[in-house]
């Protein structure tokens, strides 16, 4: 990264200002603004987390925040209520409280005698998500949004269920949110307040995943603040951003589809980080981009921002295996509009154990006669990594070979040419199940000549969810099904000699927790097909693209280092991850973080659960104790 520090206006830093709410809570924000603001109003941006503006982002809030200020905005950084130092409890994600002081904010903002009126949002994860959820909202002041690694379905593409299965990220979560909810306001900051407020955090906190698992069909709870119950809500112009690395690589695309304002998409190969500062590279320049979007729609410079495609996204070239990679190899693409005129779905149908060409209808009545069948062990997914990669190595996945040990497998005759496959992938199947409750994961593969298989991307789909995610229907054994999985959305390049592979699976755990019993999975192959949304590439892509610069940022906070950071994983059930311990110029207090999991299905009981001599209809709506002698939890039924 170029670190600048010569920018166009120079800049002041205001390190506590307390913003009043209706109730009498005060929030604590950090302001960076131009020096000349105090004559000349500008425009403001205010980033919105629960993640601790003293310590835990204080090195990364210092690269971003002063560029934008000194390209010309008040950069407002504001820690939720019951975080940092702000008062009250945080006692779950995205209430309505949350988004009810955004707009209260934004409004005290935009009175600033330093602010223009104008105000913008901008953010990554949670940020990200407030920054489009009180956008739907349309507070007066809000112009425009910024957001990267976000979602606008939080029952169906979070971090909580997948295809209405129940994700570990779930629980994880949980324990990280009840972790920061309850550390204590800063002494230094809120004076002899600090225990009082420490106190009542402590008294207030729950684990958040006792809500998240009462709701385990997609009602009210989900709908609040998920966008895509009605995207005309949002009548801002939105830059959007993710990774295909990220957890959260589906969302860009459905906004550039559904929203009705003008809009930008932006995928590039990293895992859940800003652009800038993205990991796997390459990071690009993504800060210039900001500063030019909040020029045009904040300002009204008229610099050309919405001219060329609406999307640039990162085509993967073929890797071999890794659980963390520096970089991927690869190459920027434009897409005019999404959906996109360059891609096509091709439906490949499931012959003789073998992924066929659209059209194929070689596989006769010998293939229509056999069905295949599966019941893997839970060691499928020791090696699924994690479901967001967090650039915390190892928590990418690794060679499938040993999970297709356990797996349906189908593949591609050795291709003659490049494939290119850019957006979601789905397999159609006609199946059957042995229990009441089962699971289907499917993986795509890209398999080298030697063998070694890189998962390019996968799905999950609860079985039981078949008809709509969300709204379970329950399985009669024996009786044949059609279902489809949905994997998530990648832009991905196979080379020629390479094959294509698609695996099925009946568990993925640790990643998913397992269904109460192990079922068995009956795929009819012959009626059952892989689509693939395969790309052509359009005019003048012989040539390299370098849409972006080089990133840029100002100079962190300058810290000093106390212990380095360490990651290790026995495999994906056992990790830890130890962030370096360092000690601020600033606060001079130490700075440190520390994440360790466990978790183990050391043989499964062949007891008959509780919810198995209740009704078919309340079998596929209650939950059951999990199928695991070392672990305790519901599964999402």
């Amino acid at each position: 990264m170029r670190l600048v520090s010569n920018l166009p206006c120079a800049t002041k830093e205001e390190e506590h200002v307390t913003i009043p709410m209706s109730d009498g809570i005060r929030l604590s924000a950090r302001i960076w603004r131009p020096t000349s603001s105090d004559e000349e109003p500008v425009p403001a941006v205010l980033e919105y987390i629960p993640y601790r503006k003293r310590d835990l982002t204080s090195v990364r809030d210092s690269i971003h925040h002063p560029y934008i200020a000194g390209h010309g905005y008040a950069c407002v950084r504001v820690d939720l209520r019951g975080t940092g130092e702000s008062e009250g409890v945080l006692t779950d994600e995205y209430l309505g409280q949350e988004q009810a002081d955004a707009e209260e904010i934004l409004a005290w903002l935009a009175e600033q005698p330093w602010c223009d009126g104008a105000t913008g949002m901008m953010g990554i994860s949670w940020g990200a998500f407030a920054a489009l959820q009180v956008a739907a909202r349309r507070p007066p002041s809000l112009r425009a949004i910024v957001i990267a690694s976000f979602t606008d379905d939080r029952y169906a593409d979070d971090m909580h269920y997948m295809g209405g299965a129940l994700l570990s990220d779930n629980l994880a979560e949980a324990g990280t949110m009840f972790a920061y909810a309850t550390c204590p306001p800063d002494p230094a900051v809120v004076g002899e307040r600090w225990r009082e407020m420490w106190h009542e955090r402590l008294e207030n906190a729950r684990p958040w995943v006792l809500e998240w698992l009462r709701h385990q069909r997609r009602d009210d709870y989900w709908r609040h603040a998920s966008v895509c119950e009605d995207y005309q809500a949002v009548q801002c112009p939105v830059l959007a951003s993710s990774g295909w690395a990220d957890g959260y690589s589906n969302a860009v695309t459905r906004l550039l589809g559904q929203l009705d304002v003008p809009r930008r998409g932006l995928i590039g190969p990293w895992s859940h980080k800003y652009p800038h500062l993205g990991e796997p590279g390459p990071a690009i320049g993504y800060l210039q981009e900001v500063v030019r979007w909040w020029d045009h729609w904040l300002k009204g410079v008229d610099n050309g921002v919405m001219d060329g495609p609406m999307l640039w996204t990162w085509m993967q070239d073929s890797v071999a295996p890794s659980t963390a990679y520096e970089e991927r190899p690869g190459r920027w693409i434009a897409e005019p509009r999404w959906p996109s005129p360059n891609v096509e779905p091709a439906v490949h149908p499931l012959t003789g154990r073998r992924i066929g060409a659209p059209g194929d209808t070689s596989s006769g009545q010998e293939a229509q006669g056999e069905p295949l069948t599966v019941q893997s062990p839970l060691s499928v997914g020791q090696f699924a990594g994690k479901w967001a990669s967090y650039n915390a190595p190892p928590d990418l996945p690794y060679d499938q070979r040993e999970e297709d040990g356990g797996s349906l497998v189908f593949e591609t005759d050795p291709l003659t040419e490049r494939v290119e496959i850019l957006g979601s992938p789905s397999v159609e199947l006609d199946l059957s199940v042995n229990e009441p409750v089962a699971m289907v994961a499917a993986r795509l593969s890209d398999v080298a000549p030697d063998g070694r298989a890189t998962r390019v991307t996968y799905g999950l789909l609860n079985v039981a969810h078949r008809e709509t995610i969300g709204d379970p229907e329950p399985l009669e054994p024996g009786r044949r099904y059609r279902a489809r999985v949905r994997l998530n959305g990648v832009a991905q390049a196979f080379p020629p000699g390479h094959r294509i592979r698609l695996s099925l699976s009946t568990s993925y755990w640790p990643l998913a927790w397992p269904p109460p019993r192990p079922a068995l999975l009956t795929v009819y192959e012959a009626t059952s097909a892989l689509t693939l949304p395969l790309r052509r590439a359009s005019s003048g892509e012989d040539r390299p693209q370098r849409p972006f610069g080089e990133p840029e940022g100002t100079p962190p906070v300058a810290t000093t280092a106390l212990t380095p950071a360490s990651s290790a994983g026995t495999s994906s059930a056992t990790w830890s991850a130890t962030g370096p311990s360092w000690r601020s110029s600033r606060t001079r207090a130490p700075s440190a973080s520390r994440t360790s999991g466990w978790m183990s299905a050391a043989g499964r009981t062949s007891a008959t659960p509780r919810s198995r001599t209740t009704s078919p209809r309340s079998a596929a709506s209650r939950p059951g104790p999990c199928a695991s002698t070392a672990t305790t939890g519901t599964y999402a039924w």
